[in-house]
């Protein structure tokens, strides 16, 4: 058995632990070590964003940023005052990382590659005399008389180190989970937080990969809905709307075992007397023309259109002159509170996050520190925050990171 020592071993090698890894570097010189179980690092970068990696989110001021985050929102308003969004673009822009801000907030590099970040956070490492071991776990932490930790990884070593960041991610991998535990901390149970709706539906179930940019997703008898694009999937339902949903409903989705029903707005621009309006107008403005053959209302794709006909009870060969009025009442119902089934979930795996965690009671977040045993510090997703699509998680990941990594430095 041979042992080394450290200043800092962060137990992790995603994005929080890059980040507090560096940020403890490059203030202090100590002696920085990351040590991640699986043989690459920052795997959850590379497929974010479709492989885009969603960096942040334009939201610029922190108690506006808060209101993105289902858990921990509330506790994040200091955090966000010392290293928020500007922060963040700023960090990336200072090592030649340009960032970019789509229609909807998020943040992207501009080369529209994950790869890019990746590049600039193993570089910045690097630079900074950062070391890495991959495909090393750690089983067991001991916390000396001395004050310092004593850390076994898995291949028999033994790491001595002053001070240990665990950011192990989401607290499904037992692993980061027990880690915490044994060092005294009590942890609130995960759940999946950002997970796709599976449905078996005739409206749906033949149109695989047809979006719709704009909808209005409510779960039916919860005080939970959520605006957003919609992606239909092999499964059911996916997309930001859906997404959002998932997030903010976690528990209880999750306390009803996935088996709800949900109402669909496919127009949430419109109110219904715009929609009965344009449905009327159309009858005479496209009176010979079939009804199921294209939407009066842009958003609607034509083979959702045509879908969402049948289900009104639109025969095939019917045209405009002779919708009836009973018809066209089916119809508004499909397109504004369509009921469909939701009978369990599908990862979302670019986005996976779980709720639960280190309890942020647990943990000073001015600094990151464990409030039950000094010298252990926190970030990312093991501490049970946990932020809607669209770079949220991130964002805390490079704030929790942040500072942490200050704290070491400091101490």
């Amino acid at each position: 058995m041979t042992t080394e020592d450290w200043d800092l071993i962060v137990v992790g090698g995603g994005a929080a632990g890059f980040f507090a890894a560096i940020t403890c570097a490059e203030a202090s010189h100590s002696r920085v070590l990351i040590v991640e179980k699986s043989p690459n690092v920052l795997g959850k970068v590379k497929i974010s964003g479709g492989g885009r990696c969603n960096v942040t989110h334009s939201c610029f001021e922190p108690k506006a940023l808060t209101g993105f985050y289902p858990r921990g929102g509330k506790s994040l308003i200091g955090p966000f005052h010392r290293w928020g969004a500007t922060d963040t673009v700023g960090w990336f822009q200072s090592r030649g990382v340009e960032l970019k801000t789509e229609a909807d907030g998020r943040m992207f590099p501009v080369t529209d590659t994950s790869q890019t970040v990746i590049d600039c956070l193993t570089e910045s490492a690097r630079s900074a005399g950062v070391e890495l071991q991959v495909s090393t776990g750690i089983s067991n932490i001991h916390h000396e008389e001395t004050g310092s930790f004593q850390l076994l990884t898995s291949n028999g070593k033994t790491l001595n180190t002053r001070s240990v960041l665990l950011a192990t991610g989401g607290t499904r991998l037992a692993a980061g989970a027990k880690l915490a535990e044994s060092l005294g901390h009590k942890l609130i149970s995960n759940v999946p937080s950002l997970f796709a709706f599976n449905i078996s539906d005739p409206r749906i179930s033949e149109l695989p990969g047809i979006s719709v940019s704009q909808t209005e997703v409510s779960v039916e008898g919860m005080k939970l809905s959520a605006c957003g694009p919609l992606l239909i999937t092999h499964h059911g339902l996916s997309g930001p709307g859906v997404l959002k949903l998932s997030a903010w409903g976690a528990r209880e989705l999750h306390d009803g075992g996935y088996d709800f029903h949900i109402k669909i707005n496919w127009l949430p621009g419109l109110t219904a007397q715009n929609i009965e309006s344009t449905l009327t107008e159309t009858r005479q403005t496209w009176g010979k023309r079939r009804v199921r053959g294209r939407a009066p209302f842009d958003p609607i794709p034509k083979r959702l259109w045509d879908k969402l006909c049948e289900a009104a009870e639109v025969a095939e060969d019917t045209i405009w002159s002779q919708l009836t009025k009973e018809s066209a009442r089916k119809l508004l119902t499909e397109l504004t509170s369509g009921r469909y089934h939701v009978s369990g979930k599908s990862i979302n795996k670019d986005e996976f996050v779980t709720c639960g965690g280190v309890n942020l009671n647990e943990v000073n977040l001015k600094t990151m520190e464990s409030k039950v045993q000094p010298g252990l510090y926190f970030a990312g997703e093991i501490l049970n925050v946990d932020g809607i699509t669209g770079g949220f998680n991130f964002q805390n990941a490079w704030t929790s990171g942040h500072l942490a990594g200050m704290a070491v430095a400091e101490s």
